[in-house]
């Protein structure tokens, strides 16, 4: 069983999502690796030491692990929900954060319900149902959208996420890669129909993809509602580990060696060749600052006003020390500044 959470040790901040009661740790373990890239016994051993070093916070979803597939889907829950079972570990001390898959009409078909999903009131609560047995608790604290969806109403599918409020089943909602229009209309819908409303909304989010500082940061600002951001560290690009080629054993390595184009254009889209030279710019600004490259693309993820939690991946133990770094770290403003004219410098070059 591990050790109980460094809570009061000072090692990781807490905030409160949105306007809601979950007090949730700055870092979040995401499991999307579990199943797949990790295997259950690295899982354990991952969980293990980040629950030991105060992440109280861990986000799935129905689909995964990841590259998604109907052989794998839902293995990450189970993998979960055996760890929280054979550690003992309190229920009402860990917040967990599942999804339900987004719309088929969506960015992808998702491999389960027979590609036939959407947010309506029957998929909601199938998935719901799935998730609280293969996560073997009785309810879950922030259940997510995992994408939107653009032939249901909002108002539909608030309603079905209300009534999962209402059971008990569900404490908090939120949702995930959806645009300013989609959490305003979906805020407004809930504040007039009197459903529960998004807490959280959870976009990729970098110093490598900085699109949620334009409208969407905004609106989160304005109506409190939190980010949970994924992928702070690009899929890895942001580590450096990108800079001689694909890794195999990495993950824009896998996709770019699939027979799938979605994957192949996904890889050379995040490790393409204006991202690699961007992120040779961040390392040498890193070496010049001290701070390890993963610690300082961590802390960025943390210094806006609208994040709730960065939601980090690995495939290992020993990938942990620099991201929970990061919880301690705050940048010198003249290597924001840095990080920021090489941002426009070299995505966004003038003339």
């Amino acid at each position: 069983m591990p050790k109980s959470p460094k809570n009061g040790g000072g090692m990781m901040k807490y905030k409160y999502l949105g306007r809601s009661g979950l007090r949730v740790s700055t870092l979040c373990l995401g499991t999307m690796t579990f199943g797949f890239s990790a295997d259950k016994d690295e899982a354990y051993r991952v969980m293990d030491a980040a629950w030991e070093a105060g992440i109280n916070f861990f986000d799935t979803a129905e689909i995964y692990p990841v590259p998604p597939h109907a052989k794998y889907a839902g293995n990450t829950e189970i993998i979960i929900g055996e760890w929280l079972k054979d550690r003992q570990i309190p229920r009402d001390g860990l917040i967990l954060a599942t999804k339900v898959a987004g719309a088929a009409n969506g960015w992808f078909v998702p491999p389960i319900r027979h590609g036939l999903t959407a947010i309506d009131r029957f998929h909601i609560e199938r998935a719901v149902e799935g998730s609280l047995r293969r996560l073997q608790t009785d309810y879950i604290d922030l259940y997510q959208m995992h994408w939107p969806d653009t032939v249901v109403p909002i108002e539909e599918s608030m309603e079905a996420f209300d009534r999962l409020v209402q059971s008990g089943k569900v404490r908090y909602v939120g949702t995930s890669n959806d645009t300013a229009y989609g959490l305003t209309k979906a805020l407004m819908t809930s504040k007039y129909k009197g459903f529960a409303r998004f807490e959280t909304i959870q976009n990729n989010f970098s110093m490598l993809n900085r699109r949620f500082l334009d409208e969407l940061g905004a609106v989160c600002d304005r109506e409190q509602v939190s980010l949970l951001a994924y992928s702070p560290l690009a899929g890895g690009v942001l580590s450096g580990k990108y800079q001689n080629g694909f890794p195999s054993d990495a993950r824009f390595g896998v996709y770019a060696a699939m027979d799938d184009v979605r994957m192949n254009a996904q890889a050379n889209r995040f490790a393409g060749e204006r991202s690699l030279a961007l992120m040779g710019r961040y390392l040498e600004i890193a070496k010049e600052a001290g701070i390890h490259p993963v610690t300082l693309a961590m802390a960025w993820s943390l210094s806006f006003s609208f994040i709730g939690s960065s939601i980090f991946g690995v495939t290992k133990t020993s990938q942990l020390p620099e991201i929970l770094a990061s919880a301690r770290t705050t940048i010198p403003k003249d290597v924001f500044v840095a990080l920021d004219r090489a941002h426009a410098d070299i995505l966004y070059p003038m003339g």
